[in-house]
């Protein structure tokens, strides 16, 4: 029997076209122009890393690197994550030749990236916890510690892949560790500050030790998945296959849309459903009914999306502003009456309140785009509506009372999310004590509606102009498909975003303004969506 070796020369020496010096010219500039790009974001990571960090940031940015790892770890599982190439799933998959030998690429591909991926996170723990001394020995240390965490739970992932009892964790776990480690920064405890100080001043031979002691494991983790390659189904190595085709396909197009088309087409295809009598409901609530019926039978999605409720909280504390839009230096106390040059006092609680206002948007932003996000969980109807009109249109209701009652369920997604990351932001001190819970409330009309004009949207128009910039030619139809919906949740938001940014949420004027744009920007969306569906 031939080895997978010899049928790849065999193809390779009768493929239709051979690579030249122009392809390997290609290669080697591209990855020349990719060193380019991130040398400067790689320097200054080692220049963080390579210096002494901040306690007060220490809490919050190890927990947003967990986050990180548990999302790789997520998307590994989602993807494959062993994913043999289109070509070699048709013909070289279901053939009798070695299972390891077709699938060593997508393999040796998947240990690279997650190398790469656990040595970046590593730096990264490192720039937060900070290198008091023997710099050198505490980057190794921290590389081969996050490299051996990468590589372990990229095999744990493919041994989740082999086996279906493995499989059954991964979710769970995944869930856990994000709400853990929300709980820990959130609650601010003593011990947990503790054990990061210890952390940090730990010596450079313990780390040392545990880096080694860390790849043990690790490496026999690699070892029995590339063990368990060959007991990997077929039927998911191509379920994969197909998943990674379709992700080209969108990439060569511009259209991320059809990836959650198909995304949800693969959940629900060959699920057996029980049918239960809907509820004596008006029209238009019936028919939105469905929403609520699909998320009660998916309610994964909207755990993980209150688990990442507080991602705000953790960005804010990375930044380590203090209250939002508040000025915490204090110089700036001094400030009255003193020459401004840029190094004074005046200088300095200038810069800062420069930093903390930019902080404060960075958090509106997390804010505005998780409540988006939120919203988005229960449209799926006004998705199906857009993308079939005839079928909308024999439900023998008005377009706008039937968008009217789809609008309900993303109101209450946004608000519910909305409430959890402003309590969120509260508990962890980021912002001062305030009716911010009333003032998301308000806000969630907008989300509804940004959510609503997302999911009726067009695929990208690829016939617009394009900009050229000094990085290159930017194509404006996949912008104005992804700003479409953003703009009308961030509009209806701006007095939240305004709040957020100066940390002062009034109970008068600003409420009241919330409250009157949310419902606006809702109402005319309706409006707007219902009079050009009517003609």
């Amino acid at each position: 029997m031939s080895t997978v070796p010899a049928v790849r020369a065999f193809i390779r020496a009768r493929g239709r076209r051979r690579r030249g010096w122009t392809d390997r010219y290609t290669a080697v500039f591209g990855l020349a122009m990719a060193a380019v790009v991130l040398a400067e974001p790689a320097s200054r990571m080692l220049a963080a890393a390579l210096r002494p960090g901040d306690p007060s940031r220490a809490g919050a940015g190890v927990a947003l690197l967990l986050l990180v790892y548990a999302g790789l770890l997520a998307a590994a599982r989602v993807i494959g994550p062993v994913v043999p190439r289109p070509a070699d799933a048709a013909w070289l998959l279901l053939s009798p030749l070695d299972r390891r030998g077709v699938l060593g690429r997508p393999a040796g591909l998947l240990l690279a990236v997650s190398a790469a991926a656990g040595a970046v996170l590593g730096v990264g723990a490192l720039a937060v916890l900070g290198a008091p001394d023997l710099p050198a020995v505490r980057l190794a240390a921290a590389a081969v510690l996050g490299i051996a965490a990468a590589t372990g739970g990229a095999a744990a992932a493919v041994l989740a892949q082999a086996s279906r009892e493995q499989a059954s964790w991964t979710v769970p776990a995944a869930a856990a560790a994000t709400v853990l480690t929300a709980a820990v920064v959130l609650s601010s405890s003593a011990p947990g500050h503790r054990l990061l100080s210890l952390a940090a001043s730990a010596p450079p031979a313990l780390g040392a030790a545990l880096a080694g002691l860390s790849a043990v494991p690790a490496a026999a983790l690699v070892r029995r998945a590339w063990a368990a390659l060959e007991r990997i189904p077929a039927r998911t190595l191509l379920a994969a296959s197909t998943r990674a085709g379709r992700a080209a396909a969108v990439a060569a197009a511009l259209d991320p849309g059809v990836v959650t088309w198909a995304a949800e087409e693969q959940h629900w295809r060959g699920r057996v459903l029980r049918s239960r009598p809907w509820p004596a409901l008006p029209a238009p609530s019936a028919v939105a009914w469905q929403d609520w019926r699909r998320l009660a039978r998916r309610p994964w999605p909207v755990a993980v999306l209150a688990a990442v409720a507080a991602l705000p909280a953790l960005a804010a504390g990375a930044i380590g502003s203090g209250p939002a839009g508040a000025v915490t230096d204090p110089a700036a106390s001094t400030a009255v009456g003193t020459a401004v040059d840029g190094s004074g006092p005046l200088g300095t609680a200038a810069a800062t309140a420069a930093d903390a206002m930019a902080g404060g948007l960075v958090v509106a932003g997390l804010v505005v785009a998780g409540a988006l996000a939120a919203a988005l969980a229960g449209v799926s109807g006004a998705r199906r509506d857009a993308s079939d009109p005839a079928l909308a249109r024999m439900l023998g209701t008005g377009p706008r009372r039937v968008l009217a009652a789809r609008a309900l369920l993303p109101g209450l997604l946004g608000a519910a999310w909305l409430v959890l990351a402003l309590a969120g932001l509260t508990l962890s001190g980021a912002l001062p004590a305030g009716p911010w819970w009333l003032l998301g409330a308000l806000a969630a009309p907008a989300s509804a509606a940004g959510a609503l004009r997302a999911a009726r949207r067009p695929p990208p128009d690829h016939a617009l102009p394009v900009i050229d910039t000094p990085m290159g030619v930017i194509p404006t139809g996949p912008i104005i498909w992804a700003l479409t919906g953003i703009d009308l949740a961030v509009l209806g938001s701006l007095p939240l975003i305004g709040a957020l940014a100066s940390g002062s949420a009034e109970p008068g004027g600003l409420l009241a303004a919330q409250a009157l744009l949310g419902a606006a920007v809702l109402a005319g969306f309706l409006l707007r969506s219902g009079r050009r569906e009517a003609g």
